[in-house]
């Protein structure tokens, strides 16, 4: 009988044992920090690089650890210039980071100290960390798979930006309120940012890039953040319209954290790994 991956342990006899690694990965001059969730027994088990939203209140680590049961290493980290690490933040940078940090875990040096398959390494993110996850693996065709969960399309925030300079003043805001745990920012060079980059950053447009790899997007209906009508269906269409024949969505009835839909996240995540990674392509 399958154990469970979300209520049961796995069998103490399987060797080598479980570990949590603190690890680190240089981008642009910077040291990052991790910490690898280590599946046990012999692997090499598929890699699953967990991408935290802004600021990363919300690290996902109970994703980490249900990856983990059911057999996935699973990475979290830190993006420079958050949560003490060292860097100036910006949304640029996060998309350097993720790139960087995915790289380094197919090395050699990682993959073999701590057995992994670096053939089979997805992406997942949350909010921020959702956008990244999509930008990272249309720009990587060695990314297996990807999920974003109520993912911040920044095309959409920008375009709303520009239009409406009440709705500009409440994103300088939001933003403002977020940045104790970040350094080298404000509100008003994160919105100028995201109205410079504008279309560049579209989700809807990454469909071609993505056609050949599983995609899962997550929405969220109660979501004030990233409404579902407008981060999550427009990029469900433009994806279903290229096409990209292994997209799958569906949308939770939950706020932007997900904080009452964490066990069907992660039942629907792994699910989605299983079939998707769970063989080497």
């Amino acid at each position: 009988m399958e154990l469970d991956f979300l209520t049961t342990d796995p069998p103490a006899s399987l060797t080598p044992a479980a570990s949590t690694p603190s690890v680190t990965f240089t981008s642009g001059g910077k040291t990052l920090l991790g910490v690898l969730h280590v599946p046990a027994g012999p692997g090499p088990h598929p890699v699953v690089v967990l991408l935290h939203g802004f600021p990363g209140s919300e690290r996902n680590f109970d994703l980490a650890q249900a990856l983990r049961r059911a057999g996935y290493a699973a990475l979290v980290f830190h993006y420079r210039g958050s949560w003490g690490v060292a860097g100036r933040w910006s949304w640029r940078h996060v998309l350097d980071d993720a790139a960087h940090v995915v790289a380094t875990m197919r090395e050699e040096t990682m993959s073999g100290a701590h057995r992994l398959d670096p053939r089979r390494l997805a992406v997942v993110g949350h909010s921020l960390g959702g956008f990244a996850a999509l930008m990272t693996t249309a720009a990587d065709l060695t990314i297996s798979a990807v999920v974003s969960v109520a993912g911040f399309d920044f095309a959409t925030a920008a375009a709303a930006s520009h239009a409406d300079p009440a709705v500009r003043s409440a994103y300088v805001e939001a933003f403002d309120g977020e940045l104790l745990p970040l350094q080298g920012t404000s509100g008003e060079a994160l919105v100028a940012e995201m109205e410079a980059a504008g279309a560049e950053w579209s989700l809807a447009r990454l469909a071609p890039r993505l056609a050949d790899r599983p995609v899962l997007l997550v929405g969220t209906s109660r979501d004030s953040i990233t409404p579902a009508a407008l981060h999550h269906q427009p990029v469900v269409e433009a994806y279903q319209a290229y096409p990209v024949p292994m997209l799958e969505q569906c949308i939770f009835p939950t706020d932007h954290a997900l904080s009452d839909h964490r066990v069907a996240l992660a039942r629907t995540v792994v699910d989605f790994l299983d079939r998707r990674l769970r063989e080497p392509r």
